[in-house]
């Protein structure tokens, strides 16, 4: 409620309403500092008038996007700081090398491609969701309701309003019936405000309970709010602990890239006094291996794969890192309304309480039914059960919409005899004494997991202090919630994954234990009601790790909830589809609405279930665990080739020999040992649970690897350098050290690609075969300048290599014990 102030007559005056956002370029006028609210259009503008206001330009064209546009996609794609120094590199040796060494730079371009191609795929289908996830909000015209796309309404529409609708622009209220908008998202304040005629509405507030209409005064881009709203809920880019993980890793990578290919240049064009072509070919060879060139890619195209998988199960990710973000979550808050059970109910039964007349019982409910132009699911139930009949109709003097903060709604009547009446429905644990004998026979109902609301009969006005305290009981209304048949399998699923699920609830929490525990939720039996629950955050966060079910929960508890669970280090998903839920939704690590969900709720999810099924969720858990473990797993390839390639660099400006590689080799090496083998592994299924310290974790066995692979393969090239000699020896040489080169890196291959299945030892045995293949078909080798010389020097490579692949596994299995994988 919103505070009142007496004026001289000593009469109640409403006070000021809650300050909103205001437009931050905007200047008050001192003289006219708020325009005059419009004249009341009860009828809404015709058909002529909206034509005219969209011929001014008068309409509310912010554009909504849920993607990127191509346009940014293809500069995202090719202008990188890495496909600048591969392309110079690449323009170079198109001048100064035969082809063959110049197939890195079409290799890139590839890749580019491939994933401009991908992002596009992922934005159409990201769009189209989008457009059938739009809020409709219903605009009078010609004093005919209808609903309209947000981008349709015009400057001086009639939009009405109901419980959870959101403000799509900024307004003054011109219909009010106990109106309720809260204002959080703006102000952070999560006090509902009540609004009456003439009261501002801000884009981005919603409706908690009442209704009411109000005539837009700012549309398009002058509704500052709005525009923040949009930006809100756009699907983005942002930055997540593996976008962010991968940025950093490039970082270092460009830090000892650039001194490491200064002395490579040097030592090779300067120090070695040898052929000017094949030295700068040798140059480019020792640089481009360094850059992890397709570790970016993979990323982008692993997630624009994931969400053009999920969005054929029609779910709608509004944030990319949502995908990522909910493999990570290891509890999650479902509320039992919506997501458990389906919307609607079915009354089951009446029981007259008191020696109350069950005819007379039923006119109420009929009665009541009629109160609230927009009813909740359990009136709805209600209204179904009593239609209206053809005795006199009570006329409706007063009405109070249910809010889940009060848990009950109240109605005043004028009865056909003349008589008034004032009625409350809700909550009976709310509505009746602590000691009440009635309170028996429903707990006795809410074990059978049936829902229960008490009709009383109150004095008064039905919003008046104390009239739930005075009511006296009339009759019991029995629902029965419809279970949704896939939630059990799904609430299974979290329990296997090692996922908490806390249900949370508006209902009595002995009823919704019941509900839970017939689809098989562990730890059901463990209740509490929420109006015992510690206001103490860390004792709330030990309450919510010990309970697993919460009933008689508001909509402040719920965010205050998931905070206690943050606090405990929890990564929290919230799951919701009614306004009650939006401040947690908003406040938990992941948001995730039903596309049925109100307005409100599909604006702050980062995640929203089209089809209105919360047997979707474990497939976004399984594409982000997919995501976040397959790239983990490539990044350990693209960062062991850094590794190899600096220290090689090195190693060869520290002893001043030639570089062993042209850049040919390292092409067949990365694309045989990474580009290829990476690009299957990063799209394969995964279920590992998701780890945080992405950069710390790969970095761990990246390092090693690399060093190893390194010490191998010049330690080769150093023997081969001193057994072979005269013309050919450099190619023989480089051929040595390739093929040690190669087998190290095919066994880190194989350990990455564990565990085996037939399709990892097909791939890891298809890379082998092709580069066997280079090393036996003539033309090949000449191609690709590879020649095993004798048979002492080429076993000696895989001599070398076997030691090598032994070593690493030591590695490897240690930093597992040590560390964890």
């Amino acid at each position: 409620m919103t505070q009142r102030a007496l004026d001289s007559s000593g009469e109640q005056t409403p006070g000021p309403s809650r300050p909103t956002m205001i437009d931050a370029g905007a200047e008050l006028d001192p003289v006219h500092p708020m325009e005059p609210p419009p004249a009341r259009r009860p009828d809404g503008l015709s058909t002529a008038e909206v034509a005219e206001r969209v011929a001014r330009g008068e309409v509310n064209d912010v554009p909504v996007r849920s993607s990127r546009s191509v346009t940014e996609i293809v500069r995202a794609n090719v202008f990188t700081r890495f496909n600048l120094i591969i392309g110079v590199l690449w323009v170079i040796m198109l001048f100064v090398a035969p082809i063959q060494d110049s197939l890195f730079g079409f290799v890139i371009v590839a890749n580019t491609g491939i994933g401009i191609i991908q992002e596009w795929r992922a934005k159409k289908t990201l769009d189209s969701l989008a457009v059938i996830g739009e809020a409709k909000p219903t605009v009078r015209r010609d004093g005919v309701a209808a609903e309209i796309s947000t981008s349709e309404i015009v400057l001086g529409d009639l939009v009405e309003l109901g419980p959870g609708d959101k403000v799509v622009v900024d307004g003054t209220v011109a219909e009010a019936d106990s109106l309720e908008i809260d204002e959080s998202l703006l102000t952070g304040e999560a006090d509902p405000v009540i609004k009456r005629a003439g009261d501002p509405v801000m884009s981005g507030s919603f409706v908690v309970a009442g209704g009411g209409a109000f005539t837009a005064t700012k549309v398009g881009r002058e509704a500052y709010a709005a525009q923040l709203a949009e930006e809100a809920s756009r699907f983005t880019l942002v930055h997540s602990e593996l976008r962010s993980g991968i940025s950093t890793i490039l970082k270092y990578v460009t830090w000892m890239m650039v001194p490491t290919a200064i002395g490579l240049i040097i030592s090779q064009l300067v120090v070695k006094d040898n052929n000017f072509k094949e030295s700068v070919a040798r140059t480019v060879g020792g640089i481009v291996p360094m850059i992890p060139e397709g570790l970016v890619l993979l990323t982008s195209v692993a997630f624009a794969i994931g969400v053009v998988r999920l969005g054929r199960k029609q779910c709608l990710v509004q944030e990319l890192p949502a995908i990522e973000g909910l493999a990570r979550v290891d509890v999650v808050c479902l509320d039992k309304t919506g997501t458990l059970t389906e919307g609607g109910m079915d009354v089951t039964e009446v029981r007259p309480l008191n020696g109350s007349d069950e005819a007379y019982v039923t006119r109420v409910l009929r009665a009541f039914g009629s109160s609230d132009p927009r009813p909740n699911a359990s009136l709805q139930a209600i209204i179904d059960a009593y239609p209206e009949g053809d005795e006199p109709a009570w006329t409706v003097t007063d009405a109070m919409p249910f809010s889940s903060a009060r848990k009950y709604s109240g109605a005043a009547f004028t009865e056909a005899d003349g008589t008034d009446s004032v009625w409350l429905l809700g909550a009976p644990d709310v509505l009746l004494s602590e000691g009440d004998a009635t309170l028996t026979e429903i707990e006795q109902l809410n074990e059978q997991g049936l829902r229960v609301l008490l009709l009383a009969r109150a004095e008064g006005a039905p919003d008046a202090p104390g009239a739930a305290a005075g009511a006296a009981p009339t009759a019991l209304v029995v629902l029965e919630q419809r279970l949704r048949p896939d939630a059990g399998d799904t609430l299974a699923y979290f329990a296997d994954q090692n996922v908490a699920t806390k249900v949370i609830s508006g209902d009595n929490a002995v009823s919704v234990g019941a509900v839970a525990g017939k689809l098989g939720l562990a730890g059901a039996e463990n209740t509490l009601d929420a109006r015992r629950l510690p206001t103490d955050p860390d004792e709330m966060a030990t309450a919510m790790e010990q309970n697993a079910v919460f009933g008689r929960v508001t909509p402040q508890q719920k965010r205050d909830m998931v905070a206690a669970l943050q606090s405990r280090g929890h990564t929290v998903a919230m799951t919701g589809d009614g306004v009650n839920d939006v401040l947690a939704l908003k406040d938990a690590d992941i948001g995730v609405s039903m596309g049925s969900g109100s307005e409100a709720t599909r604006a702050v999810a980062q995640i929203v279930l089209l089809n209105n099924s919360f047997a979707t969720l474990p497939s976004v858990v399984a594409e982000g665990r997919r995501v976040i473990g397959n790239i983990t797993r490539v990044a350990t390839l693209f960062l062991t080739k850094t590794v190899y390639s600096v220290l090689l660099a090195i190693l060869v400006v520290c002893t001043q020999v030639e570089y062993p590689f042209l850049p040919r080799h390292l092409t067949l090496l990365s694309t045989l040992t990474i580009g290829v083998p990476a690009f299957f592994l990063a799209l394969a299924p995964n279920k590992e649970r998701a780890q945080p310290h992405f950069v710390r974790r790969v970095m761990r066995y990246a390092i090693p690897s690399g060093v190893i692979a390194a010490a191998a393969t010049f330690a080769t090239y150093l023997v081969a350098r001193h057994y072979y000699s005269g013309e050919g020896a450099l190619e023989a040489e480089t051929s040595a050290a390739t093929l040690t080169l190669f087998l190290v890196s095919m066994w880190v291959l194989a350990i990455i690609a564990r565990p085996y299945t037939w399709w990892r030892v097909g791939l890891v045995a298809a890379m082998g075969l092709g580069f066997l293949i280079v090393l036996v078909v003539p033309w090949l080798q000449d191609f690709f300048a590879l020649k095993l010389v004798g048979a002492p020097m080429p076993w000696t490579a895989v001599g070398i290599a076997v030691a090598a692949a032994v070593l690493l596994e030591f590695v490897w299995r240690w930093v597992g014990r040590r560390f964890g994988m």
